[in-house]
């Protein structure tokens, strides 16, 4: 595949296009299993990436500093309150002197606005690693995990239960590039934005793909080969935890709603997880789980898209 993303920036998985898609996936399972049988290569020796911080993480923040130690990378990570963009310099300014130190900028943020605003000032690539809208290289390690797990994305049926959120937004965009049947049930109220639906319609028309927003969750499980979830609050929604609780009471993926799914389903959380609420414990720890695959497959797909972007 005659492919280059050398310079891109990924700020959503609709950023990219099917034959992008698939040409990212490839070479992460490449890398994967180069990786397993010893290749130790490191092609990008001596350049940096700053990984910055504005909400806290674990898989991300461990899985993007050991994919650039791989590749020969020097991370610079800053987190916490005083962190970049959190110290009253304009973004502009701020860009403008990371630029002259890093190679790349990969920001794990709140409003997507601020990694708009960061790419369009920034000659260098811009990494969303998670924002409230969108989670491109969690739905990138996702559509890895199924791809192993089932071989090929084109009609494979998922179905996403839960919030409306960044996983529900990347799940829609994702699946429709990869011209997978996607169907989302939420609580009324907390559907995906009409933009995102709209996006993930068009996207599916050209791919021969399906798109639902769901009645409920026993109508989007039934069948499916991929059955997903993920927090019913997310960071920054705190004060409305005890209240979602009450909302998202009957979303649970338990034992009874995957027996709906296909025999050979598959259950996938990008984590943390909120056990006895949007999961079951019988349910994340049952021999249909790859919840700790889509963790691995993290460091996989950042690994291959910092190897594609900086030239490796």
């Amino acid at each position: 595949m005659k492919t280059t993303l050398v310079g891109r920036d990924l700020l959503s998985i609709g950023d990219l296009t099917p034959e992008e898609l698939t040409y990212v996936l490839d070479v992460a399972q490449t890398q994967k299993e180069a990786w397993a049988l010893g290749d130790r290569d490191v092609p990008l020796a001596g350049r940096s990436v700053a990984l910055i911080f504005q909400k806290p993480s674990l898989r991300t923040l461990v899985s993007f500093e050991v994919a650039c130690a791989r590749l020969g990378l020097h991370p610079v990570t800053m987190q916490g309150r005083d962190t970049a963009f959190s110290r009253g310099e304009s973004p502009f300014d701020t860009t403008m002197v990371l630029e002259r130190y890093v190679d790349a900028i990969a920001i794990r943020t709140f409003e997507q606005s601020l990694l708009t605003e960061v790419a369009a000032y920034a000659e260098i690539p811009v990494l969303n690693m998670l924002s409230d809208d969108h989670h491109p290289f969690q739905g990138l390690a996702d559509l890895l995990t199924m791809r192993e797990h089932h071989g090929s994305l084109s009609g494979l049926s998922f179905a996403y239960v839960g919030d409306g959120n960044n996983m529900a937004n990347t799940y829609l965009l994702g699946g429709a590039l990869a011209g997978m049947d996607v169907r989302i049930a939420t609580p009324s109220g907390y559907e995906p934005p009409a933009e995102i639906v709209q996006h993930a319609e068009e996207l599916a028309a050209e791919a021969g793909a399906k798109i639902c927003i769901c009645g409920g969750p026993e109508e989007a499980v039934k069948g499916a080969k991929v059955v997903a979830t993920d927090t019913w609050a997310s960071m920054g929604q705190e004060e409305e935890y005890e209240m979602r609780l009450e909302v998202f009471g009957a979303f649970t993926v338990d034992d009874d709603l995957m027996a709906q799914a296909a025999g050979d389903a598959i259950f996938m959380h990008c984590l943390p997880a909120h056990r006895g609420e949007e999961v079951s414990d019988e349910v994340i720890d049952s021999t249909c789980s790859v919840v700790f695959d889509e963790a691995e497959n993290r460091l996989h797909v950042q690994k291959a898209w910092l190897s594609l972007v900086l030239g490796a």
